[in-house]
């Protein structure tokens, strides 16, 4: 078998989000570096996540306004179905190709394609059909991603069922399927078949959908998405063969699905790392202890970033985490940086999102919860969703924004300004010296900061939303 050695300053292991941007600080700081990916390049939101995800729900929008205003029934048309989904992949295929041009654009020669696996903690061996490098490293970053869980509960109806990554390589849709795991992208691709045409059964062992802690914006929500799809929350789901496809059962509710996609989470690419022989002391999940504001892993020359963490599998986060190991792997001494606002949004249309700290981590004797309603804001009314409903939570007593969580027609540009204000540690009151233009969606924030400063032990003489000028 074919060797030979790279020594270099920064291994990073995978070219995705977090490795690209950790790629970009080691060459900004002009160190040598190689990428190590054993492919396909393209970034896991431009091949299987956010951006495929995000195609399926826009043409299934397009198909839900045409038949709205056709006065049409959702029917299951095949032909039309696939057809659609071809031109989907074809858009997908654009995002994966930018992204995978991204990779060896950056890399150029310093691209090693290969499988890797760690001999100590600074010594990489890379694989690649008989070929074998060892790759000397004075730093290394780990970034190599997350997969699909499948667990083995599974195994009897596996011919039948397909992971979020292999949905968007089908050629031809079901005409039904049940979705184990109803949390954003369970709900996303659910309710984004269902606008398709395709009968949608998705169960969940959690009362809440898409991660929602607030029980009052479960509950609309519930109410809004079983509309469209059935919901079998709250009960385990037992899964069997039947005639050409699976059997769903859950309580005494039963049904018949040709095909189930498992939406149950994803899981650190670190197993096949070989990381404990190797050195590294692991946790009970087999992911090792690293400084979140540094991004190192404890005592090593070795840092962690992006979905492998086992945290937050977001592109954001994954691009702040890769920017902080990054940078990091080229300094002497390592950097703490301040990480962002907690913020997640599923595009269901109305969308559904949380920001900041949930309601549940929350003392609720020190919270005061501000909200407001579709029903009360004209352009909600306008919009029919008049089932919107918005819950700011903030200091009893100086009135900071804490956390915030709605179910909001285009909530993900509220979520966004809420994000930002509770970041920038903004109060009910400060805010409400913003401009609110009428009618707009964002007037549901005015109204439940309105709510918030209402509740306040001290209340100001002044009109809410007014600041005090020195005319002197």
């Amino acid at each position: 078998m074919d060797q030979k050695t790279i020594q270099t300053d920064v291994a990073i292991i995978g070219a995705g989000t977090a490795g690209l941007y950790a790629l970009r600080e080691v060459r900004r700081a002009n160190k040598q570096f190689v990428l190590i990916d054993k492919g396909p390049l393209g970034t896991t939101c431009a091949r299987v996540g956010c951006m495929p995800s995000k195609l399926a729900l826009h043409e299934g929008a397009l198909q839900k306004r045409q038949q709205n205003t056709e006065n049409k029934t959702n029917t299951f048309d095949a032909d039309k179905l696939n057809k659609t989904w071809a031109r989907l992949q074809e858009q997908r295929d654009f995002f994966a190709n930018r992204a995978s041009k991204a990779a060896t654009s950056a890399a150029k020669d310093q691209l090693l394609t290969g499988n890797a696996r760690f001999l100590t903690p600074t010594t990489l061996e890379v694989s690649n059909a008989g070929q074998i490098t060892l790759v000397q490293a004075k730093k290394v970053i780990i970034a190599n991603g997350s997969r699909p869980a499948i667990p083995a509960w599974l195994d009897p109806v596996l011919e039948h069922t397909i992971s979020t990554d292999e949905l968007f390589e089908l050629k031809e849709l079901p005409s039904s399927i049940g979705i184990l795991g109803l949390g954003a992208i369970g709900m996303e691709m659910g309710l984004a078949l269902s606008r398709l045409g395709i009968k949608v059964v998705g169960a969940d062992l959690s009362p809440a959908i898409a991660g929602i802690a607030d029980p009052h914006i479960n509950e609309q929500a519930i109410a809004r998405f079983s509309q469209e799809m059935e919901l079998w929350l709250g009960q385990p789901t037992a899964v069997s063969l039947a005639d050409k496809g699976v059997l769903l059962q859950s309580g005494n509710r039963q049904a018949k699905v040709d095909l189930l996609l498992a939406a149950l989470g994803r899981r650190p690419n670190l197993d096949a790392l070989n990381l404990q022989a190797a050195g590294f002391p692991l946790n009970e999940k087999g992911i090792p202890a690293f400084n979140p504001h540094t991004m190192q892993i404890t005592g090593l020359p070795v840092f962690l970033a992006g979905d492998c963490t086992g945290s937050k599998t977001l592109m954001h986060e994954a691009s702040a985490e890769g920017s902080i190991a990054g940078f990091n792997a080229v300094q002497d001494n390592p950097v703490c940086f301040k990480r962002m606002q907690s913020l997640g949004i599923a595009f269901s249309d109305p969308d559904v999102f949380s920001v900041g700290e949930t309601l549940g981590n929350l003392k609720e004797h020190n919270t005061i919860t501000g909200k407001a309603q579709g029903t009360n804001n004209g352009r909600a009314r306008v919009l029919h969703e008049e089932n919107s409903l918005l819950h700011i939570y903030a200091d009893a007593q100086s009135g900071t924004l804490l956390g915030a969580a709605g179910m909001t027609a285009r909530g993900e540009h509220l979520a966004h300004l809420l994000a930002w204000a509770i970041q920038r540690q903004e109060t009910a009151a400060s805010l409400l010296q913003m401009p609110f233009y009428h009618p707009v969606l964002e007037e549901m924030i005015q109204s439940a900061l309105q709510d918030i400063v209402r509740q306040m032990p001290v209340q100001s003489p002044y009109p809410f939303g007014l600041s005090v000028l020195n005319c002197n």
